[in-house]
């Protein structure tokens, strides 16, 4: 059990996810509640054209711990995330994919090591010696090298900004989310950066990923990884050109 004070809430974006959505959200209620008594599940349906949204009231009906927001077209992650994070009430956020490819009961030693350390924030990181996981060559050298253009740029010593599962402190999440601009895949290393430019601590822990979806699906595509890179630079430019994220 991880004993802490207040709720822990935990935000997943889901778009386009009616196959799983249902047993994800299920699941996840099951396993987290095993570890912490006070939770909330906010899932949000980001302009899905499937079953998604059905899918998640249908679960709603089944928990009042259930939340949901839902908007008509597609935003992306980014927006997804800021969108759920309004609606929050915890003392602890949470971020989790939708697939569970990333199982929930791995953020019970992250609120402990939280607690422990007084950490503002815990994150995944694939490349933690301790990660259980297979993971592709390519996708690993284009990680590194996104990683030293982060470490370069601006001093984040995150070895992977892009892993799903992240917990927070909310006040400290709180305090930089309205500075939110990316909408996409580099969401992430916006609200890091904004995170570590105003002195908050981050720990890195290892990961367990079970693979569910089939190998051939592709949830991210090139236009991704190439708007990322310019939403990179953007981020730069708001650092240390505005000094957008300083206190």
């Amino acid at each position: 059990m991880a004993e802490i004070k207040g709720m822990l809430s935990i935000i997943m974006p889901a778009y386009n996810e009616e196959k799983l959505i249902y047993n994800s959200i299920m699941t996840t209620l099951d396993v987290v509640q095993q570890f912490t008594e006070k939770l909330e599940l906010i899932v949000v349906n980001d302009g899905s054209i499937d079953n998604t949204k059905n899918e998640i009231l249908k679960a709603k009906q089944m928990d009042k711990r259930i939340k949901i927001v839902s908007s008509k077209k597609n935003h992306g992650k980014g927006r997804a995330i800021i969108s759920g994070l309004t609606e929050a009430i915890g003392e602890y956020i949470a971020f989790l994919d939708a697939d569970l490819e990333l199982f929930p009961d791995q953020l019970e030693s992250y609120l402990n090591v939280m607690k422990e350390k007084n950490y503002d924030v815990v994150i995944g990181c694939k490349f933690h010696k301790d990660s259980q996981l297979k993971y592709p060559f390519k996708r690993k050298v284009m990680s590194i090298g996104y990683y030293l253009m982060l470490r370069i740029l601006f001093h984040l010593n995150v070895k992977d900004t892009q892993t799903g599962i992240k917990l927070f402190k909310a006040s400290a999440l709180k305090s930089v989310a309205h500075l939110i601009r990316t909408s996409g895949f580099a969401y992430d290393v916006e609200l890091l950066v904004a995170l570590n430019r105003r002195g908050c601590t981050i720990k890195q822990m290892p990961v367990h990923v079970v693979y569910v979806r089939k190998k051939d699906s592709k949830r991210i595509v090139f236009k991704d990884i190439v708007k990322a890179f310019k939403d990179t630079w953007l981020i730069f430019g708001r650092t240390y050109m505005k000094h957008y994220y300083d206190c």
